[in-house]
This record gives C-alpha cells, sequence and structure tokens, in this order.
C-alpha cells in the first residue's frame, strides 16, 4: 500500500526502524500469554483475546478513513485486500467466536504471510507516519493472536488443518484474481512483484514466481505444522512412559 504524507525513504532490512517493533512486540506478547495463563481467568481471557483482535481491525479501518480523507486513495492499490489487512479486518470474527476451523485456517495463513511480512516489510514509509505504526500493529498484531489462541486457549492444528488452509488460500486467490481483472490491479501480488524486496525475488519473473510459490506451499505450511507435529508426539511418548 503506498501511503504519501511526507518523502520519507521506504523501512530498511535491519534498520532500527525494522527490529524495534519486533523486539517490543515479542516482549509484550510473551508477558502477555504467560501473564493470561497464570493470572487470568478464562473470562478475562476471552475479552483479552477479542480485545486484540479490535485492536488490529481497528487500526486498519483507521487508517483507511484517514488515508481516504486525504484524497489521493486508489481502488487499484489501496483496497484492504492483501491477504495480512483483509486477515486483520475480519480477526474479530475469530476472536469472538473461537471456531477451530478459522484457527486451522488462520494459523497457518498467519505464520506463512505475516512472518514473511515481518522478515522483508514492504513498508513505503518509515517512522512515525501512519503507515508505519498500522503496518507493525497489524503484522505483530496478528501474530500475537494466532499464537495467544495456541498458548492460552491450548489450540493446536491437525495434519489435515495444512490442506484445509491450502484450499482455502486457493479460494482466496482466486477471488483476488477476479478483483485484479475488474480493476486492473495487483492485489496479493498476483500480476507484478513488490517493489521491496521479499522471498519472491529469488522466485524468477511473473508468471514463474506465482508457479513456484504455489509448489512450495504444501512444504512451507508442512514445515509450519512439523513443531506441532513433534510436540504432539512427544506429549504421547511422555504419556505412554508414564502409563
Amino acid at each position: 500500500m503506498i501511503f504519501r504524507l511526507c518523502l520519507l525513504e521506504r523501512v530498511a532490512i535491519g534498520s532500527w526502524e525494522h527490529l524495534f517493533p519486533i523486539l517490543i512486540s515479542v516482549i509484550v506478547s510473551i508477558f502477555l500469554i504467560r501473564y493470561s495463563q497464570r493470572k487470568l481467568s478464562r473470562q478475562i481471557q476471552v475479552k483479552v483475546f477479542h480485545l486484540l483482535g479490535c485492536l488490529v481491525s481497528f487500526t486498519v479501518i483507521a487508517f483507511h478513513i484517514y488515508f481516504i480523507s486525504l484524497g489521493t486513495y486508489s481502488v487499484k492499490t489501496d483496497l484492504p485486500l492483501y491477504l495480512c489487512s483483509l486477515i486483520a479486518l475480519l480477526i474479530p470474527i475469530f476472536t469472538y467466536y473461537r471456531k477451530f476451523w478459522m484457527y486451522e485456517i488462520l494459523l497457518f495463513w498467519i505464520i506463512a504471510g505475516t512472518l514473511q511480512g515481518v522478515i522483508t516489510p514492504d513498508i513505503a514509509e518509515g517512522f512515525p507516519t501512519f503507515d508505519y505504526f498500522r503496518y507493525w500493529v497489524v503484522h505483530l498484531g496478528l501474530l500475537a493472536i494466532i499464537f495467544y489462541a495456541t498458548f492460552v486457549f491450548g489450540m493446536r492444528p491437525t495434519f489435515k488443518s495444512v490442506f484445509k488452509s491450502f484450499f482455502a488460500l486457493q479460494l482466496y486467490v482466486l477471488l483476488m484474481v477476479l478483483i485484479n481483472w475488474m480493476l486492473d490491479a495487483n492485489y496479493f501480488y498476483l500480476n507484478e512483484k513488490p517493489k521491496s524486496a521479499s522471498v519472491l525475488d529469488y522466485f524468477g519473473e511473473w508468471p514463474l514466481y506465482i508457479i513456484v510459490v504455489q509448489l512450495l506451499l504444501i512444504p512451507y505450511l508442512l514445515i509450519i505444522y512439523l513443531p506441532f507435529y513433534l510436540a504432539k508426539k512427544k506429549r504421547a511418548t511422555i504419556s505412554q512412559t508414564t502409563a
């Protein structure tokens, strides 16, 4: 998303603008999860969880309202249709209902997509613009939410969850193809790679990088699932040993 308030440089990978919000988020998220596990009742845990979802969603809504007020908003580039922004808008539904099928899909979408955005940020303008804060609240907030669901509420994906998430993503891609065609846009980078550095740079030019990503997606999701599988296997071994 392009947000032009002033002529500031794009956030550089490895700069303090990149690393500092990640460090703060890690510290706050660990503290919040551990505190919730030890000190909060289930009722308060649920309220905190939903509050996090509303905070992330409100940030996206407020950003777009403000951006529209500037008169430079474009439906070709600025609609909240990129995966992370779309998840951020919908995340209060998950934090309110806490349905497992939502968790199955969102866990892999958030870790696979949002984590890549954290490692290689695509922020047009740095601190202290609204876009800068919006970007980190959304990306790091979504990660905090999915880890909260995992460690506080004890949700865990299954092997089938990998494929549910994959097929749900295909529906999203088809929707973006249609929207891109209608608007002559590039949502989800289906027509062109992002301008900033990203892992897509290693996968060739269009449309080769789309094909490569599709081929790598299932193995990538399986890698994300691997720690959950190993933890489950370890718990089963310990249970058999102590039985």
